[in-house]
């Protein structure tokens, strides 16, 4: 295989003063795939469920997969299960395609498809990030070069950053190309976006796993008065209720009903910081009005928050 370089020739985009992600198109079963993410973090490669449904492939083509994915965080993703898939980089001569297993996920996201390092290596690809470009060897020896889109990547971090995912409006392109080997499957007409656009967000376990209710009921145990309480079963025998009951009242200087029973936290013990897409622009939210009641409640509870450190003025 002849050697991969890049050189200053080999950047596409708009900005060269960039940290842009990865973002590509692909070919998949006679479309066109944007929004494609290269993530040489991953190590497996996933299809979301709004993209496969999208594509209309039959459910039944896709086989069980009982296993989790593991996000950054170290949460635990359930899957639908995992499908292969022909995939196709770069377009007509100048392509190579290969038989990828995709996890299918039902997840919220900007992007339709996340590449991972195992097909990155299938493909022999080298990924260069400053000259946003993907170099990778040819059936035939030749060097193929894939160049990401900077505007596309742009819209689809800044996508990704916004609060609310149920008011995005996320284009989702899908455009047929040339029939693709080994599915068997007529030309598409031009699919159009999807009937709900593919929100932003990312893997949460929140929407994968309900919050634990008690199966039980519960009765009131009071620490110190009746506002300051927690909550046992009542099938618990009483002796067992008893010791639990001790036990959290010795140990009552854990428990916070307030902001003030909570101290501060030293930032060298956890600070939360936010990372700030510098290209996007402020934008103010629609004014409230609240009536009178509201409005001083909101100034007490904020009060408190004031006097215990938690928030300051900027």
């Amino acid at each position: 295989m002849p050697p991969i370089t890049f050189t200053d020739d080999d950047f596409k985009g708009v900005d060269p003063s960039q940290d842009d992600q990865m973002v590509i198109s692909v070919d998949i079963d006679n479309f066109t795939i944007m929004k494609t993410l290269v993530d040489q973090g991953s190590s497996v490669d996933i299809l979301y469920w709004k993209t496969f449904k999208a594509l209309r492939i039959p459910i039944e083509e896709m086989m069980p997969y009982n296993d989790h994915a593991v996000s950054f965080s170290r949460e635990r993703v359930g899957t639908k299960g995992y499908i292969e898939l022909y995939t196709t980089f770069g377009l007509d001569k100048a392509s190579k395609t290969l038989r990828i297993r995709y996890l299918v996920i039902d997840a919220n996201t900007s992007y339709n498809i996340l590449l991972g390092r195992s097909s990155l290596n299938k493909l022999g690809a080298i990924v260069s990030t400053p000259h946003l470009a993907m170099k990778f060897p040819s059936l035939s020896g030749n060097i193929l070069t894939i160049h990401v889109d900077q505007k596309i990547a742009r819209e689809c971090y800044a996508e990704s950053l916004q609060v609310e995912p149920t008011q995005q409006k996320v284009t989702n392109s899908y455009l047929p190309r040339c029939k693709m080997p080994g599915r068997g499957r007529s030309p598409r007409r031009h699919a159009q976006s999807t009937e709900h656009a593919i929100a932003m967000a990312d893997l949460d376990p929140r929407e994968v796993e309900p919050r634990l209710t008690a199966k039980d009921e519960l009765r009131h145990v009071p620490f110190i008065d009746e506002e300051r309480y927690t909550s046992i079963g009542t099938t618990m025998a009483v002796a067992n209720a008893e010791l639990i009951h001790q036990a959290l009242k010795r140990n009552v200087d854990l428990f916070a009903w307030m902001a003030t029973d909570v101290p501060v936290v030293n930032p060298k013990i956890i600070t939360h910081c936010l990372s700030v897409y510098k290209e996007a622009r402020s934008v103010a939210q629609k004014k409230r009005n609240h009536g009178e009641e509201k409005r001083l409640a909101t100034r007490v509870e904020a009060e408190k928050l004031l006097k215990v450190g938690f928030i300051r003025e900027a």
